[in-house]
């Protein structure tokens, strides 16, 4: 006889947690870092007189790239110790999972747009001493047209849903008042 109805046994094992596993808040933040970094050094690269910044500019995108491969992988290894949901109307589910969606598809379109276009531009990439030679034909039109999408409409599209992502954190946080930022800290 079993111990538990077959309706109870055929369901995963899920253990409501009050906070996020300590590895996804570690990729959390240090992705939120690491996408700060590659933005400074673009910004710092506005006066440079040679081309370091720019270059850590595209190691630190690169690194971004990685980090958010591995920040996926991760979520998916973690799936059985997530919290428990926060209560709250559909939509702003539904807002919720898309803005965090669009965060990965923009953690991931813009660095690969802007490795993609510098290889078909014919340049070599520096990641942190290691050079990454041109591996993709030359097409200067389409490396354009990359960094176009790269500058144009993925950091538009990265900066309206980091403020969603902010917006929403601080809503629960202090209008709420349900602690949900806890859950990341």
């Amino acid at each position: 006889m079993a111990l538990y109805p077959a309706s109870e046994r055929s369901q995963p094992a899920v253990v409501a947690h009050t906070k996020w596993a300590i590895s996804v808040r570690i990729f959390h933040w240090l992705g939120a870092l690491l996408l700060l970094i590659t933005w400074a050094m673009i910004k710092l690269d506005a006066n440079a007189i040679d081309d370091t910044y720019i270059d850590l500019h595209k190691a630190f995108g690169l690194s971004v790239l990685f980090w958010t491969v591995a920040r996926l992988l991760n979520r998916v290894l973690t799936l059985k110790s997530i919290p428990a949901k926060v209560v709250m109307p559909k939509w702003q589910t539904g807002i919720v999972h898309l803005t965090q969606l669009l965060l990965y598809v923009c953690m991931l379109a813009m660095p690969l747009t802007a490795f993609t276009a510098e290889m078909m531009k014919g340049n070599v990439v520096w990641f942190f001493g290691m050079e990454i030679p041109a591996f993709i034909g030359e097409n200067r039109d389409v490396a354009r047209t990359l960094m176009k999408l790269h500058k144009d409409v993925f950091w538009t599209m990265l900066l309206a849903f980091t403020g969603l992502h902010i917006l929403g954190a601080l809503q629960h946080q202090f209008i709420k008042k349900d602690n949900l930022i806890k859950r990341m800290l």
